[in-house]
């Protein structure tokens, strides 16, 4: 599966994505979002019919559903950089002489890298703070490496699917 669509000039063959590629940050993603959601929706469900039927609260669910979403949005956030997809300021920069777009494009994907990269750092730092203190939630009693390390996964994946797409980054086209 490439990005090239029929029409485009064959200088952008070099653009094709791998499939390999389109399924670690694409497929992937959005199976895992997609089974997330709908066990957050399960236990939402579960808990309504509990409550009002039974009148009996999943007390932890609320809590759950929390970390399910979290989970679901940084793992769709490599979906997001893969695609290029993510917030842009190129109102100006779009209207740059090519040579000067590829160049502050050069520098704000090395920016974005360098950035998340950082906050993955950091957020590995934490999980294991997390790991050796052994806290727990207080609802639920999960413990705290399971919600946290997904910002950890979702950063590291969104800084690997920058650096596979890196190309397309400089030319903004995806």
């Amino acid at each position: 599966m490439t990005d090239v669509s029929p029409g485009e000039p064959t200088e952008q063959l070099s653009d094709a994505v791998p499939s390999w590629q389109r399924n670690v940050f694409v497929t992937v993603p959005r199976l895992v979002t997609g089974a997330l959601i709908l066990i957050a929706i399960g236990i939402n469900f579960a808990n309504v019919i509990s409550r009002y039927l039974f009148n009996f609260a999943l007390y932890w669910a609320e809590e759950i559903m929390i970390f399910l979403v979290v989970w679901c949005v940084f793992v769709a956030a490599a979906t997001v950089a893969f695609n290029g997809a993510n917030l842009k300021m190129d109102l100006l920069s779009a209207k740059f002489p090519p040579g000067l777009r590829k160049a502050v494009n050069a520098m704000t994907t090395a920016t974005m890298i360098g950035l998340v990269g950082f906050a993955a750092w950091q957020s590995m730092i934490v999980v294991r703070l997390f790991a050796d203190g052994g806290s727990v939630s207080v609802t639920a009693s999960v413990p705290m490496v399971i919600p946290h390390s997904a910002l950890f996964v979702g950063l590291v994946l969104m800084v690997l699917a920058v650096v596979f797409r890196w190309r397309a980054y400089l030319r903004s086209r995806f």
